[in-house]
């Protein structure tokens, strides 16, 4: 039995968590469900958004790097953040096909794209012993030793937040409701 956590404020939230809660306010004009949940753990929370700002200054591009966290949110079967990652991905101007070939599981048109998907989906199956014909596609198409450990970077930061909403019940934000995703 799922046992919801509190959708924390800034007023009942752990005093080490306030300053992350207050940085997702200030970057979402909201706080997300997301980080209400995840203030109950201080580290967890510093954790999460440490992570996703040192993601967002890597070599993968804004486009690609919103291709990777779709893909683990699928993978790992968190409604929750394909919903999110689908609206922030639009905010990104991710093209809708890209993104709705990951909620839907069909292959992307974009050559480059769908091998990073492709990638990111074997690194998660095989515990990154991936497969010598995956990797050198990966870097056939343009990628690189950099990018691929970007990418476990996107991993790591996106099984944060999958594994919370799992364990904490998060409900998805009115905010991000039109892009609501459940596996089919």
């Amino acid at each position: 039995m799922q046992h919801p956590y509190e959708n924390h404020t800034l007023e009942t939230a752990p005093e080490a968590s306030r300053p992350f809660m207050q940085q997702s306010i200030d970057a979402f004009g909201m706080l997300p469900n997301l980080v209400a949940k995840m203030a109950t753990s201080p580290a967890m929370t510093e954790a999460y958004l440490t992570m996703g700002d040192i993601f967002s200054r890597s070599s993968l591009s804004a486009v690609e790097q919103q291709v990777v966290l779709l893909t683990v949110s699928r993978y790992h079967n968190c409604s929750y953040c394909v919903g999110a990652h689908s609206v922030i991905a639009d905010m990104q101007k991710v093209p809708e096909d890209v993104t709705n070939s990951i909620r839907e599981n069909r292959d992307i048109d974009d050559e480059k794209l769908h091998i990073l998907r492709v990638f990111t989906e074997h690194v998660l199956d095989q515990r990154a012993w991936i497969d010598n014909v995956i990797l050198q596609s990966f870097y056939d198409v343009g990628y690189t030793q950099e990018n691929a450990l970007d990418v476990i970077v996107g991993i790591a930061m996106k099984t944060l937040s999958n594994y919370t909403n799992h364990i904490a019940g998060t409900e998805l934000d009115e905010a991000f409701s039109h892009r609501a995703w459940n596996q089919s």
